[in-house]
């Protein structure tokens, strides 16, 4: 079982930036695929980073590969999501999730994440 609780979302202006982070319980945590998903108001969840353990094959979507920055610290059971260059499109709220599997790159959008955060509110203006 893990439990994640996310945080360092709020108000950006646009080119601006924000880290967001993601506390996971449990002592397995470096087993477990981390993701990133978003989803805006009256659109669907998307996975926006997603990583393995060493972080060695992460996964961006197109819209903000370049930007976000997924990494790990699994000694303190924590994934970030690191945001540069926000844009006012990037306002949603932004979950963190886990998956116990293994994926790389693209494959990270087709395995089921079967652990989720609350949730924290990401907003751009511009």
């Amino acid at each position: 079982q893990v439990q994640l609780v996310e945080s360092g979302g709020g108000l950006a202006q646009a080119g601006g930036s924000l880290r967001l982070s993601c506390a996971a319980s449990g002592r397995t945590f470096s087993r477990y695929v981390m993701g990133w998903f978003r989803q805006a108001l009256g659109e669907k969840r998307e996975l926006v980073a997603a990583a393995t353990w060493n972080v060695g094959s992460a996964y961006y979507a197109d819209s903000v590969k370049g930007r976000f920055t997924i990494s790990r610290d699994n000694a303190k059971n924590t994934v970030y999501l690191q945001m540069n260059s926000l844009k006012p499109e990037d306002t949603a709220v932004y979950y963190c999730a886990a998956a116990s599997d293994y994926c790389s790159g693209y494959g990270c959008r087709l395995i089921e994440y079967g652990y989720w955060g609350q949730g924290t509110q990401v907003t751009v203006s511009s």
